[in-house]
């Protein structure tokens, strides 16, 4: 593995305007063609960001930069910068190998994440639009924190994204990313309560809507959450338990059901 460090100088004001771009346009154009995000941080003074990304080879990072060069979202970003002007005063950027090959400093571990199909009275669907998928509509969701009960990570997500409480029923499925490493679980669920607004550098878009089989194609572009929709759609729930040893302790189990009613 290679790791490219790229700093950018931005003036502190540009900061907002500098993170929805990364998101919109780098982050998601680097992860689509095969390059994998380390870390992003930004200095105390908002003047300096440091990205460091991962690439298998100098070769597979000459391979990735020209598919985007070549890609419709580059095209894209170039129209936006032009539109909102210049986001950082200068940039560089060098490559640093790893001093810990073949062995490395942290154990293997998978990334638990989990996302909500939530209907409202009207049998509407909530979807969001995030700003590093901007080319794909669905389910809200994210990543449990650690110690957080899965039931409770999807009601903080869930509040997070869309500013909606929902009452749970059930889980829909488990999903696995051997690629990224992240088993993501599916709840569905009822709108509670709470106004429908976006996040912050986060959701650009957060509606109901109907939602079927002949209009999921148009609305959920990925097939993997299109696949995970469907499947919440007609749910057969799953039994769920949380809990705690030494004693025993039930926090909260959610039981088997064939249908949804």
């Amino acid at each position: 593995m290679i790791y490219r460090r790229k700093t950018y100088k931005i003036q502190p004001e540009k900061l907002n305007d500098f993170n929805n771009f990364f998101h919109s346009f780098l982050y998601p154009n680097q992860i689509k063609h095969g390059a994998k995000l380390i870390g992003r941080w930004v200095n105390d003074n908002k003047d300096e960001i440091l990205a460091i990304w991962e690439y298998r080879s100098i070769e597979h990072y000459d391979s990735i930069e020209n598919q985007i060069r070549n890609s419709e979202l580059h095209k894209k970003a170039k129209e936006k910068r032009k539109e909102i002007g210049e986001l950082y005063i200068e940039s560089n950027q060098d490559f640093l190998s790893s001093t810990a090959y073949p062995a490395t400093y942290h154990p293997p571990k998978h990334i638990m994440a989990v996302s909500g199909y939530i209907t409202n009275k009207d049998g509407e669907v909530l979807l969001v639009r995030n700003f590093h998928r901007s080319d794909t509509m669905e389910m809200p969701g994210g990543q449990v924190e650690e110690g957080e009960t899965l039931e409770n990570a999807i009601h903080r997500e869930i509040m997070e994204e869309t500013g909606v409480e929902v009452h749970l029923i059930g889980i829909t499925g488990i999903y696995q990313n051997i690629t990224n490493g992240i088993i993501c679980v599916v709840f569905r669920g009822e709108y509670q309560s709470g106004d429908v607004r976006t996040a912050e550098n986060e959701t650009s878009e957060v509606v109901f809507t109907k939602l079927n089989k002949e209009n999921a194609n148009q609305l959920i572009t990925r097939q993997h959450f299109r696949n995970r929709t469907l499947d919440a759609m007609e749910a057969n729930y799953l039994p769920y338990e949380a809990f705690k040893v030494r004693p025993y302790e039930l926090i909260s189990r959610f039981e088997v059901k064939k249908e949804y009613s």
